[in-house]
């Protein structure tokens, strides 16, 4: 856990950990347990799909700092080896970080370095402001 509440909630039921946190690379590392897999006996995709983007947001955060917070607004991850077992690595890095925006590249990788799945997140950064914020009481974003 850190003062970022990264690795709590859902990071912590999926068993989320964050060797390197800094606003140009972040590392997520996860050991992969019998209820993070489906009924094949390989990981879910949806455990990749959530490395990503705690990997991505939290980079992204960290950079955007006390202008605001930022939120995911696209996860685009592609599933290229499967595994059962193991501990994953997903290491995010900053591919564009603009005013309005954001897009990370992260790469999972297993125990041994292979690559296991690579996904992109484009999120979008709302200013503490409030100026240019879309309406938070609709909700969308």
């Amino acid at each position: 856990m850190n003062e970022s509440g990264f690795g709590t909630g859902f990071d912590k039921t999926v068993g989320m950990d964050y060797p390197e946190m800094t606003a140009e690379r972040t590392v997520v590392t996860c050991e992969i347990t019998p209820e993070l897999l489906q009924p094949y006996g390989i990981v879910h995709g949806g455990v990749y799909c959530s490395l990503v983007e705690s990997a991505a947001s939290l980079g992204a955060a960290l950079w955007y700092g006390e202008r605001g917070h930022v939120v995911g607004v696209a996860n685009h991850t592609n599933f290229l080896r499967a595994i059962g077992s193991g501990t994953v690595t997903a290491t995010a890095t900053p591919i564009h970080r603009g005013r309005t925006q954001q897009l990370w590249l992260v790469k999972v990788t297993d125990d041994t370095g292979r690559d296991i799945a690579r996904g992109e997140v484009r999120l979008a950064n709302l200013p503490a402001d409030g100026a240019g914020s879309p309406d938070t009481s609709e909700r969308d974003v």
